[in-house]
């Protein structure tokens, strides 16, 4: 017998999906339904994002809302409904402000949903995760089309949200961070110094994007172990040129 504990320990709301479906047998019936056609549903949404295609991306995440509310997931349901408003509106910086932790929240009841299913509890992508800290959109999105093939990008417009990011995935496979260092509220310093504090340089090898050519933020900046610098504008061979060089760094 399935486990209906383990659905109720991780905040769904199945007494409401089994009112709205009528039965549990149904309920497992649509969840596996909803199982076999997430993966491809969130690359949509990944994708949609990154190319700024906010009228598909609406599309998308009102789906993930009904299938959410059907199934009672009530906190992907309402996170899926502020990204379909926000997209209407045509609030890119609201989408891309809060769109790791609405995906960290799907990958979650994914796996909920799986170890429930008695499935395997991998997520939507075993992809190593690239994390890109840059607040121009065009920036984050070059790379996101020029690497999403080979990596999870996981995006962030501040410093702020690197941490975050950071914090909120200790048990994702994270191979590097390319960081700018002119962001907004906490800019790159911030967090090469959140790095030396927790002794990170190791762990997430940290490589710089920056249009900043002065000399005194260059010194500033080398007095940490980053790997290298990559100067804007770059282009793609530039790119991946110092991408494989942070994945494979070792101090």
């Amino acid at each position: 017998m399935k486990n209906i504990a383990l659905l109720k320990a991780n905040g769904i709301d199945l007494e409401s999906a089994v009112q709205i479906l009528g039965s549990m047998e149904f309920y497992d019936e649509t969840l596996q339904t909803f199982l076999q056609g997430i993966a491809a549903r969130l690359t949509k949404i990944k994708q949609y994002k990154e190319t700024n295609d906010m009228a598909n991306y609406a599309i998308e995440v009102h789906g993930l809302k009904s299938d959410s509310k059907y199934l009672g997931f009530t906190k992907l349901a309402e996170m899926s409904y502020q990204h379909e408003m926000a997209s209407k509106q045509n609030d890119i910086v609201f989408v891309n402000a809060h769109f790791n932790e609405y995906m960290m929240e799907a990958v979650r009841i994914v796996t909920v949903a799986r170890q429930y299913n008695g499935q395997s509890s991998d997520t939507t992508t075993s992809k190593p995760a690239l994390i890109v800290a840059d607040d121009s959109n065009i920036i984050r999105g070059f790379i996101c089309k020029l690497l999403s093939n080979d990596y999870e990008i996981l995006q962030a417009i501040d410093g702020n949200q690197v941490i975050k990011i950071i914090e909120d995935n200790k048990d994702k496979n994270i191979v590097g961070l390319l960081l700018d260092l002119n962001m907004p509220n906490a800019n790159g310093f911030a967090v090469l110094d959140y790095y030396k504090q927790n002794n990170l340089f190791n762990t997430i090898p940290v490589s710089l994007i920056t249009g900043d050519d002065s000399k005194d933020s260059i010194d500033k900046a080398f007095q940490y172990p980053i790997v290298d610098m990559l100067n804007k504008p770059f282009n793609e061979n530039n790119l991946r040129s110092i991408v494989e060089k942070t994945v494979s760094y070792k101090q």
